[in-house]
């Protein structure tokens, strides 16, 4: 990678526009995503982003604009951009006949990685799965299997990463755990482009925050500079009540800290 490329964006999109039959979804979107950011996609239901997505990993062709990954252009050079890119959908792509080794090894050899066995067990490893690593993908809770889908999409070390609504479906401690590895991802360097619905999940991941509407990229900043394009806040003061959200990890956590107790009381008597 020369120092031209390291220091242009890793994901530059120019006018880009795409329609279905007699309807348009994207009309001109421009955006660049810099090095090791994560940028958050927001959008309504049916605004594009996964349209844009597609686009971008080269499975679906722009009628307009074009669209480089690592200075590479989506249209001329598709082998190129997926050699540099990982595509985790909005529902886990796993083999659900297979256990979670089997689906990484498996992967692995696709992607003609050196040693797919030892690959597969360190992405167990830093994913938290050793422990259901044999069992069959059917019997993993749905954070399980999304974590799975991440590790894989991590095979062959891509530096781009594309998370089109990550956490849909997942109950509040899958979120968080789902955001701890977007952010573990970030923080070693990898580039990630995460369309959400969810404006809590954009607050609390992204570097920048892009609003997809009417076929088009509205707003593009950081969270300090969406703040700023509202007027001055005012000073209230007002009694926080915490949210439903925070309430059930306060209860799960706690109920799983008192069973943790329980079990140590009982292997010291056993023993």
């Amino acid at each position: 990678m020369t120092a031209a490329t390291l220091t242009a964006p890793a994901i530059s999109v120019d006018g880009i526009a795409h329609s279905y039959g007699d309807v348009t979804v994207l009309t001109d979107v421009t955006l660049d995503v810099a090095r090791g950011c994560i940028v958050a996609l927001l959008g309504a239901n049916g605004a594009g982003k996964t349209t844009l997505i597609r686009i971008l990993s080269t499975l679906l062709k722009p009628d307009a604009g074009t669209a480089t990954i690592d200075g590479h252009d989506v249209t001329s050079s598709p082998a190129d951009v997926r050699a540099a890119i990982s595509l985790t959908g909005q529902f886990a792509a796993v083999d659900e006949l297979l256990t979670g080794r089997e689906n990484l090894v498996l992967v692995g050899r696709l992607r003609h990685v050196a040693d797919a066995n030892s690959t597969a067990d360190a992405l167990l490893a830093r994913f938290s799965l050793v422990d259901a690593a044999s069992r069959r993908v059917s019997t993993y809770s749905g954070g399980m299997r999304r974590r799975l889908d991440i590790a894989m999409s991590l095979i062959g070390d891509p530096s781009i990463v594309f998370l089109d609504e990550p956490t849909t479906g997942l109950d509040p401690q899958a979120r968080q755990e789902v955001w701890s590895m977007v952010k573990e991802l970030a923080a070693g360097g990898t580039t990630v482009l995460l369309t959400t619905q969810y404006l809590d999940e954009a607050e609390a991941l992204a570097d920048r925050i892009a609003i997809l509407h009417g076929g088009r990229i509205i707003v593009d900043g950081t969270l300090a500079e969406l703040k700023r394009l509202l007027p001055p806040a005012t000073v209230e003061y007002v009694e926080r009540q915490p949210t439903l959200e925070e309430i059930y990890l306060a209860v799960v956590g706690g109920a799983s800290a008192a069973r943790d107790r329980t079990l140590t009381a009982a292997e010291g008597r056993e023993s």
